[in-house]
């Protein structure tokens, strides 16, 4: 089985920080990527960052969060982070982890999910 734990999440004032973190465990064979998504009420899930676990990929952000948001990895520790600066009201969302990784060498790889984090940005 894997696990994806989050953490990190909860109310903060419009332009506060937040750093969520995600560690993946279990019977992992590889990891290729991991990332965060988020959904807000009444919308559908998008993608707010990806970075690749193997060294020499590059990040990737949706349009919305470049310059204000961070991804970064421990792969020591099959763990990722978020870090979430200058905050703003449409920011709030459940933020998901997510980790496409692989089981076993013969098993194709596929996405496992977080349970999810409440962050809320309000004043």
């Amino acid at each position: 089985q894997v696990q994806l734990v989050e953490s990190g999440g909860g109310l903060v004032q419009p332009g506060g920080s937040l750093r969520l973190s995600c560690a993946a465990s279990g019977r992992i064979f590889s990891i290729n990527a991991m990332g965060w998504y988020r959904q807000a009420p009444g919308k559908q899930r998008e993608l707010v960052a990806t970075i690749p676990i193997p060294s020499g990929g590059s990040t990737n952000y949706t349009d919305s969060v470049k310059g204000r948001f961070t991804i970064s990895r421990d792969n020591a520790k099959n763990t990722v982070y978020l870090q979430m600066n200058s905050l703003k009201p449409e920011d709030t969302a459940v933020y998901y982890c997510y980790a496409d990784l692989k089981l076993a060498r013969w098993i194709p790889r596929r996405d496992y999910w977080g349970q999810g984090t409440q962050v809320t940005v309000s004043s």
